[in-house]
């Protein structure tokens, strides 16, 4: 009678645990052919992923083999050609979980992944993903199939986006790769100097680096406000910058105009309102492209907007800025939980 009473007491146990596997279908086809191999370095101290629940069913997100076999897979398959180089994807994190709540939950999704060249003097960073996403069970039930698919886009969009990226210049060694990102924001100079270079940065890792075009001055308006930098006959617009430095004080461009950027021991951060950097209305705004501004001061720097949009910068005077931090190795927003919610 035990032996029975056990077996039905497993069998429930069994039937009420389900999973659903992380199917990496969406293409990571390299146009280029660039890649000569394909290495998976699954760095995460806790190898499962998590579970949610569907009705009263757990259901267990799992990969089918392993991470490194599955993404290995993966990427042989879409790519037959082979190129020279040698690409490695750093798994950090995948981590899945549920907020239940009076009456519905919220599936969470916490990933991290980066991607690196190795080459003869070590590996070179390219690019990361370190973000999150949630699912409602009141959008579907299917919150463990819905994770899933948003874990096969995250990957898929960092592999895609790293194949068009150029390395770092710096070189870690393998032993390393767990302290990469200490690593190389110690190498950053823009992180550790008391006096910036004034001109503009293209990119973030111009901007990071503390490489600014050469011999281009900054041009402005007859109200102040930069809107070109040029060098000779040549002619470059602030909006197609990452950022820029005019007389010693650094600036973001965001899609309303740019912004002072500050520094404190944690790295750079702006003071910007969720309307500014997502207007509502962007026919009535400049999308000036890039990712930093301003640097190193004591008071929140003004944006100008002045000449771009007048209603976005009366709104910005009634709104008080909230801190937003920028990523030193991608050169995004780095968002607080709570960002552009009313208090």
């Amino acid at each position: 009678m035990k032996k029975i009473l056990f077996f039905l007491f497993f069998s429930v146990m069994f039937s009420a645990q389900k999973t659903e596997i992380i199917k990496l279908s969406k293409s990571i086809k390299d146009d280029n052919n660039s890649i000569k191999t394909f290495t998976v370095i699954d760095q995460r101290p806790n190898k499962e992923i998590g579970s949610v629940m569907y009705h009263k069913d757990q259901v267990n997100v799992v990969f089918e083999h392993s991470a490194d076999k599955d993404i290995n897979d993966w990427f042989y398959k879409d790519n037959s050609v082979r190129g020279k180089d040698d690409f490695v994807l750093l798994l950090e994190n995948i981590e899945i979980s549920e907020d239940k709540k009076e009456k519905s939950s919220i599936g969470k999704l916490a990933l991290k992944a980066s991607t690196f060249i190795k080459k003869d003097d070590g590996y070179h960073f390219v690019y990361r993903k370190d973000t999150a996403a949630t699912v409602s069970s009141r959008t579907t039930p299917y919150l463990a199939q819905s994770l899933s698919k948003k874990a096969t886009l995250i990957l898929a969009d960092l592999i895609k986006n790293s194949y068009r990226k150029t390395p770092w210049e710096y070189g870690i060694s393998e032993s390393e790769l767990k302290d990469y990102e200490t690593l190389l924001k110690e190498k950053l100079d823009i992180l550790k100097t008391d006096s910036l270079k004034d001109g503009i940065y293209r990119s973030y890792y111009s901007f990071f680096t503390h490489n600014p075009e050469p011999g281009f001055v900054i041009e402005t308006n007859k109200k102040g406000v930069v809107i070109n930098a040029v060098k000779g006959k040549e002619k470059i617009s602030i909006r197609n910058c990452y950022a820029f430095v005019d007389h010693g004080v650094a600036y973001k461009i965001i899609p309303v105009g740019y912004v002072e950027i500050f520094r404190d021991e944690m790295g750079l951060f702006i003071e910007v309102k969720k309307e500014e950097l997502f207007p509502e209305n962007s026919s009535n705004v400049f999308i000036m492209g890039g990712g930093v501004a301003g640097l190193i001061g004591s008071v929140v720097g003004n944006i100008a907007i002045s000449a771009i949009d007048a209603s976005a910068a009366k709104k910005r005077r009634a709104m008080a800025g909230t801190e937003v931090s920028l990523d030193p190795l991608t050169g995004h927003y780095i968002l607080p939980e709570d960002f552009g919610k009313t208090k």
